[in-house]
This record gives structure tokens, C-alpha cells and sequence, in this order.
């Protein structure tokens, strides 16, 4: 198996836990940090994600990744909220977004910039168009953008 077959099995495995706790599910990784591979899953609720919460589900994934057993690798579990800062990757991270500040970078500049700052107006599977401070929209191509992330400012 490969760490993407790791990552999908996982998020089968995760479904009915995140379900039965009221829990999403906004990511999961399988990672080479120095010499130890992660497997992590990022979970989130409407009110946030407690230290319990994690526990909770790091404590009932555990048991089914035991017993299931189809990671040959040693790996460490870790089951977190995603911060403030997560990227938005999945569709509805962008729904839940729609009509908030957002920052994005890119791979390469356009227009002569390389991060852009402005309102998630839409999103479709090929394009993502912000509203900027002088009222204007501005289209991007999902391919194109290196990350996008809600935007706070304190």
C-alpha cells in the first residue's frame, strides 16, 4: 500500500467516528518528518475542536488502525484541530468561507504579485474570485494559487 492508499483507508476508518461525535474531518496526511512517518487527521466542530475531542478520536482510531492493521510502516498518530491558519483545500472549507477575508499566495506572480488579500466571493473547480479593497473582482486559477487561507487580522 501507498501513503495515499494509508490516507484514504484512514478516512474510511475516520467516517462513522467524526459522525457519531458530530465532528468534520478537514484533512488527513501521511508525512516523512526526520526520520519518523506521520499519519495525521485534522478534525474540526461549529464551536472548535477541545484537547478532548482529539484524544477521543486519536484514542478510537488507534484501535481501529490496530486492529485493522494495514500500515507496514512505524509511524506516530496525531489527531489535532486544524489552527487558524489551515489552508482551505476541500469545497466546503471554501463555502464556509464565502463573504470572509481570505489571503492567497501564488506559484508565480500575476500582475506582479504573488499574494493577493481580499473577500471569497465564489469558487467553482477551476477558478476562485476575490473581491478587493477598490471593489474590483479578481479571478484566480485554483491551479495557480500555492495556498489560500482565511486571513486575521488582530
Amino acid at each position: 500500500m501507498s501513503g495515499k492508499d494509508y490516507v484514504s483507508r484512514t478516512e474510511e476508518l475516520l467516517a462513522p467516528i467524526l459522525s457519531e461525535h458530530g465532528f468534520e474531518l478537514v484533512d488527513t496526511e501521511w508525512v516523512k518528518e526526520g526520520p519518523n512517518m506521520y499519519l495525521r487527521a485534522y478534525i474540526d466542530k461549529e464551536n472548535g475542536i477541545t484537547i478532548g475531542d482529539c484524544e477521543l478520536v486519536s484514542r478510537a482510531l488507534s484501535d481501529l488502525l490496530d486492529k485493522e492493521d494495514f500500515i507496514s510502516e512505524n509511524y506516530i498518530l496525531e489527531v489535532s484541530s486544524p489552527g487558524l491558519d489551515r489552508p482551505l483545500k476541500k469545497d466546503r472549507d471554501f463555502e464556509r468561507s464565502i463573504g470572509r477575508d481570505v489571503e492567497i499566495k501564488l506559484f508565480r506572480q500575476m500582475d506582479g504579485q504573488k499574494e493577493y488579500t481580499g473577500i471569497l466571493r465564489s469558487f467553482d473547480n477551476d477558478n476562485v474570485s476575490i473581491g478587493l479593497d477598490g471593489g474590483e473582482e479578481l479571478k484566480i486559477k485554483r491551479s495557480d494559487i500555492a495556498r489560500i487561507r482565511l486571513a486575521f487580522t488582530f
